[in-house]
């Protein structure tokens, strides 16, 4: 009779460590140093959203030109004369979440202090969006639906953090739709529902609805001056942005992303030198900012732009 030869006791492998991302746990203290604004507005055709959020941009702009990601045939360009503010518009055609971090990282490049988007809708259920995204994903898991989030999630999930991560004012309007359910076999109403993810007002530090009568209602703030707020017919430069600002300035100061920017593609950067620029940026919850990279032109974060430097230098300093 065969024996199976003795087993071979094999040490366990230590896992690879990442001097980047296994940073300690260090507590700072708080401050509104950084933040920019984040807006999001919501509501079904003709209650004036694209027009408010306009009117929001500008006055965030504070004079400045402003971009517009325009996912809606060119309908804020429409209203370049009658809000008399200046803004350049990029037209989308076809609205994969990658495109929009291309599209940030674009606008980041130019400088835009404010980028709005109009709408964000498209980019969930418009072609190519995020649903689009997961029904081509499930025939890799044999047209298993729910298997095609493996790839939908993480699209989605990384373009909402580059729109959070824009290094300056973010507004951005969504289509909505009221949502039903069914009760004990009638119908009701639960409201409004923006066409995105569930949630996703959520992400925005200020987040209204507005209906047919250009009625706009707070559904979200950490601003207090908005909390259980409804305007009518609202001016959006003077009633929000400028309220915003003022709170957003209160204690806090701007940050200028391009300092960190310079540094990283600095030409006598080091390996320690890059490692401490990531924990200031990480610091600063800024490692998400998107970037067109410097060689390729490829989207990349900030935070991954300074992994790739460190790690390569790092590399070639050891050969």
């Amino acid at each position: 009779m065969n024996q199976l030869p003795a087993p071979t006791r094999i040490g366990r492998q230590q896992a690879t460590s990442d001097e980047y991302n296994d940073g300690p746990f260090t507590f700072r203290p708080a401050t509104k140093d950084g933040f920019n604004a984040t807006v999001a507005i919501q509501g079904p055709s003709g209650s004036g959203k694209t027009w408010t959020g306009l009117s929001i941009a500008s006055g965030l702009a504070e004079g400045e030109r402003f971009a517009v990601i325009d996912t809606e045939r060119g309908a804020a360009a429409l209203y370049v004369n009658d809000l008399g503010v200046a803004f350049d518009t990029l037209p989308m055609h076809r609205y994969d979440p990658r495109d929009l971090q291309k599209a940030l990282a674009a606008a980041a490049q130019a400088g835009y202090r404010v980028v709005m988007v109009d709408s964000l809708s498209h980019f969930w259920k418009g072609t190519d969006g995020t649903l689009d995204q997961v029904e081509k994903a499930k025939s890799k898991y044999g047209g298993n639906k729910f298997a095609g989030w493996k790839d939908g999630t993480p699209l989605q999930n990384e373009m909402i953090e580059a729109l959070m991560s824009y290094p300056g004012h973010v507004v951005v309007t969504m289509r909505s739709y009221v949502h039903w359910v069914l009760e004990n076999g009638s119908p009701v109403n639960k409201g409004m529902r923006a066409e995105q993810r569930k949630g996703i007002e959520f992400e925005f530090d200020v987040a209204a609805e507005m209906d047919e009568n250009n009625r706009l209602r707070f559904i979200k703030s950490r601003c207090p001056s908005f909390r259980g707020l409804v305007l009518n017919q609202p001016h959006g430069a003077k009633d929000i942005a400028k309220p915003y600002l003022d709170w957003l300035r209160d204690g806090g100061k701007e940050t200028d992303p391009s300092i960190w920017i310079d540094a990283a593609n600095a030409a006598d950067a080091t390996p320690d030198g890059l490692l401490a620029l990531y924990r200031e940026v990480e610091a600063a919850r800024a490692l998400a900012t998107p970037l067109l990279h410097p060689d390729t032109g490829a989207p990349i974060s900030l935070g991954e732009l300074i992994k790739e430097r460190g790690t390569a230098l790092k590399a070639a300093s050891a050969a």
